[in-house]
């Protein structure tokens, strides 16, 4: 299903005062370049809102005034990652984990990374047995599957600190028909991994506690948790096109740091999310200021550090960083949007 955002639509959610501030456009920067090479875009959009994605969602009206005609929000198949759906050719742009970027950079699929979108989108949450990352030895943490990003990164987290993921924790697989937070209140499990809307619905009922959070803990709060990639063939057939997209986005994720009121009120709406007051917690909990100094390479060497010492990829950074990621946009971006 494609949801096609148009001009209409877009403008009918925005004041004067947001319109202007929105397509505000520095004149070295988008004037000073040639058209797109194209005008069509396709970004995803995931079916249960993905709260975090707001520095994508609200980038629509941006790409109207970098010439963009055609933006669509795709979406996907809801019972894969989607990664699987910029892999599939679905999509032209994906946001996505760090580290399931660096997986699908390592099977071979024909992507790039071109910077991190934002931090600090993820919390550890368990019950009153767990206090810290150490104690998942002999626990249980709750999972859809060994192969979705909320195994991989707690596999990660616990190989951090000298625990076998494989050995030392058990893995505890959630059915496709219940939902990770009524498992874990019912006792299923000891802890899992969450995401907005899950840990903003749980944090006001006092129901389990934050073990870490990556906004403020380190080493996780000092990387992006989810970067920006594109297909290698959009990139390269259309360089100037990548471009304007990334800045409409990375204009957007601006906004969300400097007006989270306003881009949450956008977010419902234009029905990406139906909750006002779980987008504004959750653009209030996530950093989407630190595009402008986070280093997007570290983050993609961090994790696939990470990856490759348990085992889940054969490919050494280096490798996936020469093979999948392409900074030149963002380094540009960075000069001409810096305030």
């Amino acid at each position: 299903m494609q949801i096609i955002q148009n001009r209409r639509t877009f403008l009918a959610g925005l004041t004067a005062a947001v319109s202007a501030e929105l397509l505000k456009v520095r004149p070295s920067s988008a004037a000073a370049e040639p058209a797109p090479e194209t005008t069509s875009v396709r970004l995803p959009r995931w079916i249960d809102g993905a709260y975090c994605w707001a520095g994508l969602y609200t980038a629509g009206e941006l790409l109207r005034a970098e010439g963009f005609t055609d933006v669509r929000y795709v979406q996907g198949d809801p019972k894969v990652d989607q990664s699987v759906w910029i892999a599939r050719g679905e999509t032209d742009f994906s946001v996505n984990y760090a580290p399931v970027h660096v997986s699908s950079i390592d099977a071979g699929i024909p992507i790039k990374v071109l910077g991190g979108l934002h931090s600090g989108c993820l919390e550890l949450i368990a019950n009153d047995s767990v206090h810290s990352i150490t104690d998942l030895r002999g626990k249980r943490v709750g999972v859809f599957d060994l192969e979705t990003a909320g195994y991989v990164l707690v596999a990660l987290m616990a190989g951090y600190v000298g625990l076998d993921p494989v050995n030392d924790i058990e893995w505890v697989i959630v059915p496709n028909d219940e939902t990770m937070a009524n498992s874990f209140v019912e006792g299923k499990f000891d802890a899992f991994l969450g995401q907005p809307p899950v840990v903003q619905m749980l944090r006001p009922k006092k129901i389990g506690h934050t073990i870490l959070n990556s906004t403020i803990d380190p080493p996780w709060s000092q990387h992006f948790c989810c970067m920006i990639s594109a297909t290698e063939d959009y990139v390269n057939r259309y360089p100037v096109a990548t471009k304007r997209i990334l800045r409409a986005i990375f204009k957007s994720a601006d906004l969300c740091a400097s007006d989270p009121a306003l881009i949450a009120q956008q977010l419902v709406d234009r029905g990406f999310v139906p909750s006002y007051e779980i987008a504004l917690q959750t653009l209030n909990d996530i950093r989407y200021d630190r595009w402008h100094d986070y280093d997007a390479e570290a983050s993609l060497r961090f994790y696939a550090l990470r990856l490759q010492e348990t085992g889940m990829i054969k490919s050494g950074p280096r490798e996936i960083i020469a093979n999948g990621a392409d900074w030149r946009f963002v380094n540009e971006l960075r000069r001409e949007l810096k305030s």
